[in-house]
């Protein structure tokens, strides 16, 4: 009895030292589950895996993580994302914003691998409660793209996955998105940039993004059900071909149906490729979306709904 005691006792210990692999069901109450993220070998991708910590202090919590950064991760198939040539020197928090001063060093990444591990921190640190934009110093100066532009401040929602799977490469759009008014009756044109995982296509970013919902309320109120699952997105001929679930046909928000409907069009349209609109519903485009409009037609931009 006392040696199944002593190996309990010692699998107990074991487990606790690997705390990386404890999965979110698994915490304790008094436990907070992250994810860091790391660059795979060939740094042509992001993975993640799990760690969890007591810590509840958000300068202690950010030194926990920076740690874990720093770490050479237990999968052989991962690195390090915060590497000691990158020189990481110091950080500031004030306001929700966090600033991280590199050295010179971190201008040797490859344009991939740098915008790779931007990635890899920013949504690491940014599940930190009080922690909502990060920006980066880099030899004294702000950080600069691979066409010379400031990255300026990031979130986490600035990197987008492709449908759940990981980071593969980023590129960065600059989307003109519309959304409503106050008043539910018009729309108002906004300006949105994401860095987005190349394997998607601009046409369901922005279906996406439209979906997603403006996200701040300086930018308009959002239009289509939330619950909306995308089944398809293509393009043919000029028309943008859009697909949805059951959940399109249910109002949401105190909309009219032509915003939402135009929402979607005047936002696609502003692709270089796109001319025209056709949505469907699980395959059916012979649908009356809330009695008024029939999604039959392929859409045009609407100018007269515009504030």
């Amino acid at each position: 009895m006392k040696k199944f005691i002593c190996l309990f006792l010692l699998l107990g210990i074991m487990f606790l030292a690997g705390g990386c692999k404890i999965s979110e069901e698994e915490q304790g109450e008094d436990e907070t589950a992250f994810f860091v993220y790391a660059l795979n070998k060939e740094e042509t991708r992001v993975d993640k895996f799990t760690c969890s910590t007591k810590l509840t202090d958000v300068r202690e919590q950010l030194n926990f993580l920076f740690g874990k950064l720093r770490e050479v991760p237990e999968n052989a198939e991962l690195h390090q994302t915060i590497t000691k040539e990158m020189g990481l020197e110091s950080f500031s928090l004030s306001d929700g914003r966090l600033t991280l001063r590199f050295g010179d060093g971190y201008k040797y990444l490859s344009p991939t691998s740098e915008v790779l591990t931007r990635a890899a921190i920013v949504r690491t640190l940014c599940q930190i409660e009080g922690i909502e934009y990060i920006s980066f110093m880099v030899g004294g100066a702000a950080l600069l793209d691979a066409g010379g532009t400031p990255v300026g401040v990031m979130t986490a929602e600035q990197f987008v996955d492709n449908e759940g799977q990981e980071i593969n490469a980023y590129e960065k759009a600059s989307m003109t998105l519309y959304f409503a008014t106050e008043d539910g009756e018009h729309l108002k044109e906004y300006t949105k940039e994401k860095y987005y995982n190349s394997n998607i296509s601009l046409e369901k970013l922005v279906v996406e993004q439209i979906i997603a919902g403006p996200g701040r309320e300086d930018m308009g109120s959002p239009t289509v059900n939330p619950d909306t699952e995308i089944i398809s997105v293509a393009v043919r001929d000029g028309v943008c071909y859009v697909n949805f679930s059951d959940d399109f046909l249910i109002q949401y928000y105190n909309v009219s149906a032509e915003v939402t409907v135009y929402s979607l069009v005047n936002s696609l349209v502003e692709l270089n490729n796109v001319n025209k609109v056709q949505i469907s519903v699980n395959g059916d485009s012979n649908q009356v979306f809330r009695e008024t409009i029939d999604l039959s037609a392929t859409f045009e931009r609407n100018l007269e709904i515009m504030e």
